[in-house]
């Protein structure tokens, strides 16, 4: 593997004590009181040039290959509307489609969809002709043989080749130029930190740099032992601290991959780090290269020819979480139109109820714990209100305005929380976002349940699993937070579209049990 110049810069920029840039949303912890942390500088500078989202490379070939099937339609279309063709008519409908299973067959042959290939111009524009004009002569071959296309003269074919390969390649070219830069800027690779160190690690990095067409990148290393076994550089690559420093570091750089290359054999070791790392939003394997052990192809994968055993995946990666967001965004939209009656008197009741601003904002956890602002309509007199969550709010609360009493139990209070959606802080669905004081018997929930921030591995929700379920409300006890942090793992180990839309439909059902909302 041949580091890319982004990842290259990062490691050179730390290494060599130097400051490299970041990237961030604006909503992230940078937007808050700077936290206390253990990481060492070195660390907090490799993390700080790993904050850039990557681009995922099954993305962009999808989108490439949809952008293909639009090119062959739309040009086969118009060639056919110019010859005289009945759009509306079998004539036309089928050849299209029978050139877009043609296409998706010789184009995936031809490998038009490989990152390696997309970023050679010259050599992908030769595939990209070859495939297209197999595409073509294969639908002259079925005209001339039957009686498929005898409505379509040949010069509508010659149009369609011609005005379709000359928008493939200018299609191609654009892919290409964003391929390149994308690479150069770090963002087309999945991003990998090693779990261990010693000669066990150099052995496995040096085997993942060996395959060809990689796209694994090497950030650093994290182990816990500090003698000789266990170096501060490991192939050329740093050790940035311990495992327990790999959860925080996690939560600032946007890592894709856990390697530990931890024996399979040391199971309680392997235990104990698994308990450590599963909260974070990422796929963790095993490294089976040296126990030469067979898995099941489900439960293992490889990259090129090194095996590893899969333990943890990334929920909602690559084109689930694209369907996920483009569904809030539609969803969302429509909710806030048909809603905004309801939004405007509630507006209304609060401004003659009691002074002060109709919304109210609320730090909270938000995925990877990432502090985002919740918008809420205010239900609490202003100089009582609780930005920090200090005191659970409780039946009779005092601090809580009539009409407050009302929203907080219908959750009209909420609803606020679709501009959110829409801002990409939260989802319609998924864990709801907890404040950052959240507490019971004066423990921090994450101090109660064990595992607490597995809930933030995916975006927090207006609503979810556990709120449809009855477990909505205050928390009083720690086995309600307990069974809340239960139903939400459910959700992000269960997740799909048909799954959110199971718990829309069944929201409005449960607003009409309010035990515990106050």
């Amino acid at each position: 593997m041949t580091t890319t110049p982004h990842s290259a810069g990062i490691l050179k920029n730390a290494l060599a004590g130097g400051s490299s840039g970041s990237t961030t949303g604006s909503n992230t912890r940078e937007d808050t009181p700077a936290e206390p942390t253990n990481l060492s500088p070195l660390a907090l500078k490799v993390a700080a040039g790993l904050r850039k989202s990557v681009i995922a490379p099954a993305v962009v070939s999808g989108t490439t290959r949809l952008v293909d099937f639009l090119i062959v339609a739309v040009v086969g279309l118009v060639s056919m509307h110019l010859g005289g063709v009945d759009l509306m008519s079998v004539t036309a409908l089928l050849p299209v489609l029978s050139a877009l299973i043609l296409t998706a067959a010789f184009f995936q042959a031809a490998d038009c969809y490989q990152i390696p290939v997309m970023r050679q111009v010259l050599a992908h524009g030769a595939r990209i002709a070859v495939a297209w004009t197999l595409v073509v002569l294969t639908l002259y071959m079925i005209k001339s043989v039957g009686n498929f296309m005898r409505g379509i003269d040949e010069a509508v074919l010659v149009v369609w080749y011609g005005f379709g390969l000359a928008a493939l390649l200018v299609a191609r070219v654009v892919t290409s130029g964003l391929v390149r830069q994308w690479t150069r800027d770090g963002r087309l690779e999945r991003r990998a930190v090693i779990v261990g160190g010693g000669q066990v690690a150099a052995d496995l990095i040096h085997e993942i740099e060996n395959q060809p067409n990689n796209d694994i990148r090497i950030c650093g290393l994290f182990d816990d032992r500090k003698s000789a076994r266990s170096p501060d550089i490991v192939a050329g690559y740093p050790k940035l601290g311990t495992v327990a420093d790999l959860v925080e570091f996690g939560r600032i750089a946007r890592i894709d991959m856990l390697i530990v290359t931890i024996p399979l054999r040391a199971e309680k070791r392997l235990l104990e780090f698994m308990k450590k790392l599963w909260v974070l939003p990422v796929d963790i394997r095993l490294s089976a290269h040296t126990d030469k052990v067979s898995f099941r192809d489900r439960a293992s994968s490889f990259i090129g020819t090194v095996p590893f055993v899969d333990v943890v995946e990334k929920p909602m990666a690559d084109w689930d979480g694209i369907a996920k967001r483009g569904f809030d965004i539609c969803v969302a939209t429509a909710a806030i139109i048909a809603l905004s009656p309801v939004m405007l008197a509630t507006a209304i009741a609060i401004c003659l109820d009691s002074k002060g601003p109709v919304l109210f904002r609320q730090k909270r956890y938000g995925f990877n714990n990432e502090v985002i602002d919740v918008l809420k309509f205010r239900s609490m007199y202003h100089e009582m209100s609780d930005p920090t969550a200090k005191k659970v709010v409780t039946k009779n609360d005092p601090r809580v305005t009539p009409v407050g009493r009302f929203i907080r139990r219908t959750s009209i209070d909420e609803l606020p929380q679709l501009f959110n959606v829409l801002r990409g802080e939260l989802s319609l669905v998924g864990p709801r976002p907890h404040a950052v004081n959240a507490h019971t018997d004066n423990k921090l929930w994450d101090e109660v349940v064990d595992g607490y921030f597995a809930r933030h591995k995916v975006k927090p929700g207006v609503t979810g699993w556990a709120q449809i379920n009855g477990w909505r409300g205050e928390v009083d006890t720690p086995e309600k937070i307990q069974k809340r942090v239960e139903y939400d793992v459910y959700y992000i180990e269960n997740w799909s579209i048909l799954f959110d839309i199971r718990i829309l439909l069944a929201t409005p059902l449960a607003l009409f049990k309010p035990e515990g909302a106050y």
